[in-house]
């Protein structure tokens, strides 16, 4: 852990993520007209509050792997935290010109997972939709892990099994439809080929140049 020492000073880069936060809450409003991208599938896929878990396992899932990345490879952290950012902006951009909404089932009984629904459904209004946030950031984790070299096998398992829970978790809670997921992964992979393919190479080297210093 000492030999991380060096690197400490790219974790301020995290600090951009309350800043996107804050972006997030001013435009998840429904000051400008919402519309609503349902497709037939979307019609068939129930609402299940037991996918809440995953769902709100994001939060943890994304701040506690790109601190593994971190640990594990700077230049992966700061190329996947670069997807991260990148989206994020592209997403309120689309967000301010065109926004949409997700009209959300009611819930109704008791038990944990229908209180944890209510719980985010209290805490994220339903606007701010397509591209999803939650699937873009959790694709990035899932690409950028394939960049972290030698690495226990539970990552290499467990990175697309729960990223992929918590892709389609956005689904099954209602919080999202179709078009938001395609959309975000589309947008997400987009920007990966960029970052890792025309501009990684100069990243490695740049980041490699430093920890020589």
């Amino acid at each position: 852990m000492r030999a991380k020492k060096k690197d400490l000073p790219y974790l301020l880069c995290l600090l951009v993520m309350p800043a996107l936060g804050f972006l997030y809450t001013l435009l998840n409003t429904d000051t400008r007209e919402a519309v609503i991208l349902s497709t037939t599938i979307d019609g068939w896929i129930p609402f299940v509050p037991v996918f809440i878990v995953p769902y709100i396992l994001w939060y943890a899932f994304i701040l506690g792997y790109l601190f593994y990345f971190w640990y594990k490879d700077v230049s992966t952290f700061l190329k996947t935290l670069s997807i991260i950012v990148i989206g994020e902006l592209i997403c309120f951009v689309i967000y301010f010109y065109f926004q949409t909404t997700v009209p959300r089932p009611d819930v109704a009984g008791d038990g944990l997972f229908v209180d944890l629904v209510r719980m985010i459904y209290n805490h994220d209004q339903p606007y701010n939709a397509f591209p999803s946030i939650h699937v873009l950031t959790t694709f990035a984790i899932i690409l950028g892990n394939f960049n972290i070299k030698n690495k226990h096998s539970f990552h290499s398992v467990f990175v697309p099994i729960m990223g992929s829970l918590i892709i389609v978790s956005t689904l099954f809670v209602k919080q999202h439809f179709i078009l938001d997921m395609i959309s975000s992964i589309f947008l997400t992979a987009f920007i990966y080929g960029i970052i890792f393919e025309l501009y990684g190479v100069g990243t490695e080297k740049s980041t490699q140049a430093y920890m020589k210093d």
